[in-house]
């Protein structure tokens, strides 16, 4: 039996709230954010198409345990639809599949938002991650399929129009998991009459996360290369500092995700008793007696994430010290 290779990487947790660029994929960023950081593990909480820019939360570390906690953060997207066109992907991409010369006047527009508002069904875009007896949608459609995707429901907190033109219109929605905001621009556009499609998509932000948290990958290059890298003209130099002090700095705690949980203060002893599987006692006048999910932090460095049944906490997950 062969010997298991080490891993290769540094050990380094927490989440890079990246500011993708337009015409980057989100595996691409993914890759890149892992390299610059020379991270072990990587993941992102929620894909972003290559034709749309802002928020990608990328996970490193120990911070991967906390990403369907981002995945299901509600999100805020800005918009923008071209009126006149449906193409085959919803967006820019894809070539012209049904136009039409009227064009919505604003009232029409602001009428329909309530229509898209609240819990409604939606059917995802062709071009969509979505498995369809195993293979993905877009996939299928790349081969020429029209494949039979079934609405699902998706909630939708608010949809507000940001300005209106004759041809164009801006949004801001804010959504729940699994929605597509491309469907949105292709549904409007049939309601109104006149078809549309995405012509500018920006997300920005995924809760716990806001703008604030923002990092793009000019300021993570030059915080890994400072002035080696302008000094070579070239990120990918050879002999790269071997101090990540500058680049670490800009990484979000990994207990930042676990915002939406109960918190839990427990000692030192306690910490290590969790982290060997072992449930303890949760002891203080305001903690909580049950709950179905909880975050214990000692020293304000998070320990696990568990359940707390009858005043005891109960881990489910732990992270390294």
């Amino acid at each position: 039996m062969g010997r298991r290779g080490k891993k290769k990487g540094r050990p380094i947790s927490g989440w890079v709230v990246l500011d993708k660029p337009v015409g980057m994929g989100s595996t691409e960023a993914v890759s890149k954010i892992k390299w610059l950081f020379q991270a072990e593990k990587a993941g992102h909480a929620g894909t972003l198409d290559p034709l749309a820019s802002g928020m990608l939360p990328i996970a490193l570390g120990e911070a991967t345990k906390t990403v369907p906690y981002v995945q299901d953060g509600a999100k805020i997207y800005r918009f923008t639809v071209a009126w006149g066109e449906e193409r085959s992907t919803d967006d820019l991409e894809g070539p012209v599949t049904q136009n039409s010369d009227r064009r919505p006047a604003e009232a029409d527009v602001r009428a329909l938002l309530p229509k898209y508002t609240g819990v409604i069904m939606q059917t995802p875009p062709q071009f969509s991650a979505i498995k369809i007896a195993g293979e993905r949608a877009y996939d299928l459609a790349r081969e020429g399929e029209t494949v039979d995707i079934p609405a699902r429901e998706i909630e939708i907190g608010r949809l507000d129009i940001v300005e209106h033109a004759a041809d164009r219109t801006l949004f801001e929605v804010e959504c729940g998991k699994g929605t597509y905001v491309r469907s949105l621009a292709r549904d409007m556009g049939r309601d109104l009459g006149c078809f549309g499609h995405i012509a500018e998509l920006r997300r920005v932000e995924v809760e716990p996360f806001t703008q604030e948290d923002f990092v793009t990958v000019a300021e993570l290059e030059a915080a890994r290369f400072g002035e080696q890298r302008e000094a070579d003209g070239d990120a990918d130099v050879v002999d790269a500092p071997i101090d990540f002090g500058a680049i670490d700095a800009l990484l979000v705690d990994t207990a930042a995700a676990l915002d939406c949980l109960p918190q839990i203060a427990i000692s030192d002893d306690a910490a290590t008793k969790i982290r060997l599987g072992n449930p303890v006692i949760i002891r203080g006048r305001d903690a909580p007696v049950e709950a179905e999910e909880a975050c214990a932090t000692a020293r304000g460095k998070l320990v696990a994430i568990g359940a707390i049944e009858q005043g005891m906490f109960k881990p489910k997950r732990v992270f390294a010290g």
